[in-house]
């Protein structure tokens, strides 16, 4: 990778990592921390990293540079221990796109980064089983639960009208 193909993948992927780490983690500092250690990741690697596969990279590094920094502050909830049901609300509300993003930060950490690259991103199932290191069919089983809940977190119309 050249010097020019790294500053061409700061000005197209930054900003959907940030985004795609800012959903996962919900603190702007640290997702500025990690994407800039991806980054920093990547420089070291420039001269193994071809140009085509450098989103892939980009992705997996800030996945893993995410799980990290969660495990290191110890926010990794056990599924069978989340309280689901706990902040779900049956009130009228009218901002669907808040509904949403609170559905999707009940979810387990597995599931809501699975449909983040899914939903979000617009990842293949291929793409996320790379960048997550789980198989295809794990995160087609993750993306489904996932959906699920968002589905029956928002069943109600009265939620989202």
């Amino acid at each position: 990778m050249t010097l020019n193909e790294y500053n061409k993948s700061v000005d197209n992927f930054s900003d959907g990592v940030y985004r795609f780490i800012l959903k996962n983690i919900r603190d702007e500092d640290k997702a500025k921390d990690i994407v800039q250690d991806t980054y920093m990741k990547l420089w070291e690697k420039v001269d193994t990293v071809s140009a085509d596969k450098v989103k892939s990279y980009l992705f997996t590094a800030a996945y893993h540079t995410m799980i990290d920094y969660i495990r290191k502050n110890k926010r990794i909830v056990d599924i069978e221990q989340a309280d689901f049901n706990k902040d779900i609300t049956h009130e009228t509300y009218s901002d669907a796109k808040e509904i949403i993003d609170q559905a999707v930060l009940l979810l387990p950490e597995s599931q809501r980064t699975v449909i983040l690259l899914r939903d979000y991103e617009g990842y293949s199932y291929t793409d996320i089983a790379e960048v997550t290191g789980l198989s295809e069919t794990q995160v087609k089983v993750y993306i489904y639960r996932a959906r699920v809940f968002l589905k029956d977190y928002i069943k109600s119309a009265d939620l989202v009208i």
